[in-house]
């Protein structure tokens, strides 16, 4: 639960939004065949509900998923008190009927009740959708464990808590320093064989772990911090090696952990102990003081575009590489249908120039997490 202190009386541009109709989200409604996105490479598990191909997809390697992917931690774990249960599975089926094909959750959300909450909702969808979760931390005695037999045990309780036979895509979520990537990727490749995961990722991986990884087991999608404000993949060479060796990019938190929304100011007021971002440095008052111009030059291009800030944001991200599908989190339906609206958007390379030009004048302020998280990053 977040508070914020009173607008002014110009007219939000999220206010604005939904005032207005959600014509941007009928798109993704309307597009033909968008609900039946290929969940894996398995030629023999079919598909009742495929049919001609259409533009609403993308490739993370060779599993084919919607532009736009959904985030499902944050209506569990982390940005506050969990959604109610029920609030949760409608959110994920009305997402899933707004043309979204693709759901990350990992085991560490909750822990575990994102799992479980996503097997729910997506037990009677479950061929029509690709399902994203993650091993790499000891939950019991924490750090991290990504041993062999400890990567095993957390696939089978996933699994059962999923609701389902395969994973389509299982992340390292951290990489451990105590384990050989090797073994990793080799425990991962036997999951594979078996059946049970159907493709693998890294997350916050360093681009001489993803070149070890790939070359044991070919990597489907990479998984870091990516947005208009957070460029560090832009520099440290994890976005070229995706597109050198045809590996997927999935950002997370692509709308700066709910920053770029313009949602959140420096008087806003994070839940003790339930949001983790009060703990981030990007999120201390001084620093979402600081970087509101950031929201601002989103905000004002998109008002000379009739559109938010959130659409810009996501839009901007989609336009960066085609190998790029982003995971907005919410619980709330009308920011789900705003942020699908993004896929609507069409960004010139005129537009992406002069957005750059005036990034490029502003200043980031913070850290992206706390010492702790980092310590787990590459």
């Amino acid at each position: 639960m977040v508070t914020n202190t009173p607008q002014s009386n110009e007219e939000h541009p999220r206010r604005k939004f939904i005032r207005q109709t959600t014509i941007a989200g009928m798109g993704l409604l309307l597009a033909p065949n968008l609900l039946s996105a290929t969940v894996g490479p398995n030629e023999n598990r079919p598909d009742e509900n495929k049919k001609e191909k259409n533009t609403n997809i993308r490739k993370l390697g060779k599993l084919e998923v919607s532009q736009i992917g959904a985030g499902c931690m944050s209506i569990s774990a982390n940005y506050g008190a969990a959604a109610d249960k029920q609030q949760g599975i409608k959110t994920m089926r009305t997402t899933f009927e707004k043309g979204v094909t693709f759901f990350d959750t990992a085991e560490v959300y909750g822990p575990y009740t994102s799992e479980q909450l996503v097997g729910e909702a997506l037990a009677p969808l479950r061929n029509q959708v690709a399902i994203a979760t993650k091993f790499g931390f000891d939950i019991e005695k924490g750090g991290l464990n990504s041993k062999p037999e400890h990567i095993k045990r957390v696939v089978e309780a996933s699994l059962k808590r999923l609701k389902t036979d395969r994973i389509d895509l299982l992340y390292q979520h951290r990489v451990d320093p105590n384990v050989p990537i090797e073994d990793v990727a080799g425990t991962v490749k036997d999951l594979i064989g078996q059946g049970k995961v159907l493709h693998f990722g890294l997350s916050e991986a360093n681009t001489d772990t993803i070149r070890k990884a790939h070359t044991v087991q070919p990597l489907s999608a990479i998984q870091t911090e990516y947005s208009f404000m957070e460029r560090s993949v832009e520099k440290n060479g994890v976005l070229e090696i995706c597109e050198e060796l045809g590996i997927g990019f999935v950002p997370w938190g692509p709308l700066g952990m709910g920053y770029l929304t313009g949602k959140l100011n420096a008087q806003t007021k994070f839940e003790e102990k339930l949001d983790l971002r009060l703990t981030f440095d990007r999120f201390s008052p001084e620093n979402l003081a600081a970087n509101m111009s950031i929201v601002n030059l989103l905000n004002r291009f998109a008002s000379s575009r009739n559109t938010t800030a959130s659409q810009i944001a996501l839009a901007w991200l989609m336009a960066q590489k085609p190998f790029i599908v982003s995971i907005p989190g919410t619980r709330n339906i009308l920011h789900l249908t705003e942020n699908l609206g993004a896929t609507t958007i069409q960004i010139t390379t005129a537009d992406l120039n002069e957005l750059e030009t005036e990034f490029l004048k502003l200043n980031v302020s913070g850290g992206r997490m706390n010492a702790m998280q980092m310590a787990f990053c590459q």
